[in-house]
């Protein structure tokens, strides 16, 4: 079980190896997470601890509600923007109020980033599924559309699970075993290497690879 930090994308970037060879890396801007409650399996039934992220600024402090103005005032902390649960198998290690930042990833080489997807709205099944299409020809009635998904015989309907139009983006996704690049403790910034899920200032979740460690392990 490995904590899961939270960050804003803040945009795309460019790195060179040792080689000279050119790598395309997605920058993200890790404000210290702080611990807001410790979850124990005596008394909640299972180990979690709760980081949150992103200070509330002055403004929009009004609109935090009064239950979470408790919490963060229990926990002795400012308000924050985002909360987040990760399982753990030795609570004893944390404590509420404790910062955890990009240090955490020293030493790891890969991690797992997941965010929210651009939303592209209702899209056609060459967009969404990346069909081939029909002829560009006039004559053709056949462009841009899907074939048939159906039949005349039994049972003369359509079967469900079928790839239509419809609704595309806006999912979680996460992309695993990312490699780190660069990680800057001063200006809480960690590049990793690819294109990860969202927009610029949108929010995501860093994970340790844990798999990615495994499979080393066991070499």
């Amino acid at each position: 079980m490995t904590l899961k930090l939270m960050g804003i994308k803040k945009g795309m970037s460019r790195l060179f190896d040792k080689d000279g060879n050119l790598i395309v890396c997605t920058v993200i801007f890790t404000e210290p997470n702080i611990i807001s409650q410790i979850k124990r399996v005596e008394k909640d039934g299972y180990n979690a601890v709760q980081l949150s992220a992103i200070k509330v600024k002055a403004p929009k402090v009004r609109n935090v509600t009064k239950p979470l103005k408790g919490h963060f005032k229990k926990a002795g902390i400012e308000p924050r923007q985002h909360l987040a649960e990760s399982r753990i198998e030795n609570p004893e290690e944390f404590q509420v109020g404790q910062e955890v930042g990009v240090a955490y990833f020293a030493g790891c080489e890969n991690v797992d980033v997941a965010g929210q997807s651009k939303g592209k709205g209702h899209q056609g099944v060459i967009k969404r599924h990346h069909f081939a299409g029909g002829p560009a020809a006039h004559g053709s009635g056949f462009h841009r559309h899907g074939g048939s998904c159906g039949m005349r015989t039994s049972p003369g309907r359509c079967l469900p699970g079928q790839k239509k139009s419809g609704r595309m983006g806006g999912e979680r996704v996460t992309l695993q075993n990312l490699r780190i690049m660069q990680i800057d403790e001063e200006k809480n910034l960690i590049v990793v290497e690819g294109a990860i899920p969202g927009a610029r200032g949108g929010l995501v979740y860093i994970t340790k690879a844990v798999k990615k460690n495994q499979t080393q392990a066991k070499k």
